[in-house]
């Protein structure tokens, strides 16, 4: 994993734009029934590199569905990162602790020790680089 800065200006600058993925993973869910189900259903969880991971066994659905949208929010890192003077890796890293940050109690997501976990009602645990 690389070696990131602990905070400065250029995740602050894109604290926005990672907000905004986030909202836009939220209008996704809304949209597309099968994303909803496996989320809540804990087949899917936020991973901390930035992109959403499958939990246990994967279908050929399932496996579909999350390569498409992490195809889609590597795209969307792209043109963030380019924009913010940070490389993929780094912006993909700040918004996986961002969307870390947003999961909802019974949703799974990635601890920093890279076992799944469930949301409860305490914040998640996450990586001690994040912002």
């Amino acid at each position: 994993m690389p070696r990131l800065p602990r905070l400065n200006r250029k995740w602050i600058a894109t604290g926005a734009a990672i907000m905004a993925l986030g909202l836009a993973t939220a209008a996704w869910a809304q949209r597309d029934p099968a994303y909803s189900a496996a989320r809540s259903g804990g087949q899917i969880g936020e991973k901390s590199d930035g992109y959403l991971g499958i939990v246990g066994a994967a279908t050929a659905e399932l496996r579909r569905m999350v390569d498409d949208l992490n195809i889609k929010r590597r795209a969307v890192y792209s043109e963030r990162a380019q924009a913010a003077g940070a490389t993929v890796e780094e912006y993909a890293f700040t918004s996986g602790c961002r969307l870390i940050a947003q999961t909802q109690p019974g949703e799974k997501y990635q601890a920093p020790d890279g076992s799944w976990q469930t949301r409860g009602a305490a914040a998640p645990l996450r990586d001690s680089r994040c912002p």
